[in-house]
């Protein structure tokens, strides 16, 4: 069957009975079937570079953001998936990124936090920042085009749950400079095809997002799930890195102390998916 669908294109593919059983069993829910069928094929289209890619990574990369209920529009910007060269296979592959706004969907879907936010600091903005008591100054730019334009100093990002415990942190435009070199063997090397390089400001509010709640906020098995698949980790030539080496892509860090690493196992479709697509 994987032979099959390597020679259809991937409106045609997804629309075959076997890929179509398996998706129906998958999801559960023909209509929730029908729409995932017709909004991965919509993303595909609007994204030409994954009509290259291994059907079944573009698949599965899409049930993982199916299974936290998020959407593949790239307007909406909740997850990508991003054509990679996978050279040790000798093809495209497709890579599940996680967007910042996924990020806030799942935060605020936990039902734990009442506020959340992270916000571009421009020049001349920033009066204070208090790191012991996490409180910050700022005078912004009232003009919005104004705004849009200026240099950014720095990102700001907070939250507070429910019960009114809060957190916030601050890094310099330099810091973050610093972080993406440093995790992004890609960025470091200006290979073009990050998305550090084409979204720098998207990325780092996703790194603030990620560093803010992976370390002290409360993590739902929806938001661990994501937290652990969200970007494979690539190297500077555009190839998947194992685990055992320290290369990490976007914003992926070794795991630090007091950081939720490991999640529950739990059977998502993305998993279910993988084991159907293996017995085509």
């Amino acid at each position: 069957m994987s032979n099959q669908l390597a020679k259809l294109s991937f409106s045609q593919s997804i629309q075959t009975k076997g890929v179509q059983s398996m998706i129906g069993s998958v999801l559960g829910d023909p209509k929730r079937a029908a729409r995932f069928t017709a909004s991965i094929t919509s993303a595909v289209t609007t994204t030409p570079a994954l009509k290259e890619c291994d059907f079944n990574s573009v698949l599965s990369a899409s049930l993982l953001g199916e299974s936290l209920e998020l959407s593949p529009s790239p307007q909406l910007g909740q997850f990508y998936m991003v054509p990679f060269d996978d050279k040790k296979e000798g093809t495209k592959k497709a890579q599940f990124i996680l967007g910042y706004k996924g990020y806030i969907q799942l935060a605020i879907r936990s039902g734990q936090y009442k506020k959340l936010n992270v916000l571009a600091i421009k020049k001349g903005e920033l009066i204070r920042f208090d790191p012991l008591n996490e409180e910050i100054e700022v005078s912004l730019i009232e003009d919005d085009d104004k705004r849009e334009m200026a240099e950014t100093a720095g990102y700001y990002a907070m939250f507070e749950y429910s019960n009114g415990f809060k957190k916030a942190m601050y890094w310099t435009r330099a810091k973050m400079e610093r972080h993406a070199i440093k995790y992004s063997k890609g960025y470091a090397a200006k290979k073009g095809y990050t998305f550090w390089e084409k979204d720098f400001d998207g990325m780092a509010y996703k790194t603030m997002l990620r560093q803010l709640i992976s370390k002290w906020g409360i993590l739902s098995v929806e938001m661990r799930q994501a937290v652990e698949s969200d970007e494979q980790m690539i190297d500077a030539e555009g190839n998947p890195v194992p685990e055992t080496k320290e290369v990490y892509d976007a914003d992926h860090e070794p795991d630090q102390p007091g950081t939720v690493s490991k999640m529950e196992t739990v059977a998502t479709p993305e998993a279910s998916a993988q084991q159907s697509l293996d017995s085509l």
